[in-house]
């Protein structure tokens, strides 16, 4: 279920995953290329009917259909397990980028690949298109569409499918582009050792305090698009205390993409946890 805006799966009740990695009996089917590991990705499509059916039937939040969301969510969390284990098998930092739409996480991801001292790969969120995708790939930048439909968020079993076609051996981070949306997002676990979370300068003053949860998941809060703080009322320094009243500590960067140097400076903060993982 998404924790904020109340949908659920509906219509997993009593259905038990078969998760197999070793040859065993049971497992679902999932073909790639050069690679033996097996899944049946059900969940996702499970999760956007159910996503739909609660929202036209609010009266089934009661007590029988949140022993089924908690249910849900547990299965995600151990896939998430499943997916950080992946990681760091092929030592690969996974790091969710999450935000509003437009607030310019493709457009960083764009310029990063300049200045980064990192490679790096990206599983592409969308509900339709392979729009951002595909300005990732013109940059010479590997990406995995995901598109979730009407699903507002991608899950741990998305995830897992979109690194599938990974080229984890090649690369040192692997970026989550998550589905433009500041609710959801911060309540799936998608398998990352990171969240970054973008708030842009035109979306206004008041983004970090309306939307506490997915601020209290940032390990980075980058307020992006500042060379517009000369066309817009925006109070820098005031989010950043919002930020940290929030979340105490938590790292902020202002960026430009514009000036290199700011870009560079994400760089830098992404190369220094990659290495401190390391």
């Amino acid at each position: 279920m998404c924790l904020d805006c109340g949908c659920s799966i509906r219509g997993m009740e009593g259905k038990e995953e078969k998760h197999s990695h070793d040859g065993g009996k049971t497992f679902h089917s999932h073909t790639e290329e050069k690679d033996e590991h097996t899944h049946e990705h059900s969940h996702s499509d499970d999760h956007q009917k159910a996503h739909e059916h609660l929202h036209h039937n609010p009266q089934l939040n009661d007590v029988k259909t949140v022993a089924v969301i908690q249910k849900i969510l547990d299965k995600n969390d151990k896939e998430a397990d499943h997916n950080r284990t992946h990681l760091e098998e092929k030592n690969v930092l996974g790091i969710n980028l999450m935000s509003s739409p437009g607030s310019g996480k493709t457009t960083l991801l764009e310029h990063l690949v300049d200045v980064a001292q990192f490679k790096f790969a990206v599983v592409e969120g969308d509900l339709e298109t392979e729009r951002d995708a595909n300005r990732l790939r013109a940059k010479g930048i590997y990406a995995q569409q995901i598109q979730t439909g009407t699903a507002c968020h991608l899950d741990a079993f998305m995830v897992h499918k979109g690194l599938h076609g990974m080229p984890l051996d090649e690369i040192d981070i692997c970026f989550v582009e998550n589905v433009g949306n500041l609710v959801c997002p911060a309540s799936y676990d998608v398998g990352t050792h990171l969240n970054i979370v973008l708030v842009s300068v035109p979306e206004g003053e008041d983004k970090i305090a309306k939307y506490p949860v997915m601020f209290r998941q940032a390990d980075l809060v980058l307020i992006t698009k500042t060379d517009l703080l000369p066309h817009f009322k925006y109070d820098v320094e005031a989010e950043k205390a919002e930020a940290r009243r929030i979340k105490p500590n938590v790292d902020i960067l202002e960026v430009n993409v514009n000036d290199i140097d700011s870009v560079k400076a994400v760089a830098d903060w992404i190369e220094f946890k990659r290495k401190m993982r390391a």
